[in-house]
């Protein structure tokens, strides 16, 4: 499975473009702020097409980029529950926020709803650009925070670790840490029941994309991460 990860211009949020391989479609998961010319160049030098985007939930640093990115044909899929915020996720954001993109970028932060949003559930299972995935919900960060499972790999991939399945997490899980359960649609209660009932039963064998920082594996996370001690499974 091609996978290629870079960090957004602000939050160094993880951009991932996943195909079967190389000249062929693809998603793209999470198009943050200040990532198309980084994108535009790795389609082309992978001569890939996306079919599909996919947001782990709808923050303005997950979501900034989605609309130039789908253009008039590609969808965007978010979970019901986060759905809503495609209609203004800058105006959940801080004046803070918004502030420091204008002056990083020089130019007014502006929205634009994408034109085709698919809703997707807990549980559910998508083939997209040849590739099946299963949706995760997992509440806490946002209200409809999910992530994708993939029962594959990416190419090149070497762990000491036997590994057989890739899950991205968007701000759920990161290396040694947790997404935030203060920021708006965020709940604590509900963050350590995903833990629990969502995160915890992944098996070891699975390669972790977070949405920010470096990639991990359940094992390892299982074993040091902080917050998940404790939690069973």
């Amino acid at each position: 499975m091609l996978t290629i990860a870079f960090p957004a211009a602000a939050f160094a949020t993880n951009c991932y473009v996943i195909a079967p391989g190389e000249g062929e479609e693809c998603v793209i998961v999470d198009p943050g702020i200040g990532i198309e010319e980084t994108l535009r160049e790795v389609l082309t030098e992978h001569r890939l097409k996306p079919a599909a985007v996919l947001l782990t939930h709808g923050h303005v640093d997950h979501v900034y980029s989605v609309t130039p990115v789908c253009g008039g044909d590609t969808a965007a899929y978010i979970h019901s529950d986060d759905r809503y915020r495609l209609t203004d996720p800058l105006g959940s954001a801080s004046p803070g926020i918004v502030g420091m993109l204008e002056q990083q970028f020089g130019t007014k932060a502006t929205w634009q709803e994408p034109s085709n949003v698919v809703e997707v559930t807990d549980r559910e299972t998508l083939t997209l650009a040849g590739l099946d995935l299963e949706v995760l919900h997992a509440p806490g960060h946002t209200e409809g925070s999910v992530m994708f499972g993939f029962d594959r790999l990416p190419d090149g991939v070497r762990a000491p670790e036997e590994l057989d399945r890739t899950m991205v997490t968007g701000d759920v899980l990161f290396a040694g840490s947790i997404g935030r359960t203060d920021l708006p649609g965020g709940d604590g209660d509900a963050m350590q029941r995903s833990l629990r009932d969502v995160v915890m039963p992944l098996e070891d064998s699975t390669l972790v994309l977070p949405g920010h920082g470096p990639a991990t594996t359940m094992r390892r996370e299982r074993g040091t991460n902080p917050y998940l001690q404790g939690l069973g499974a």
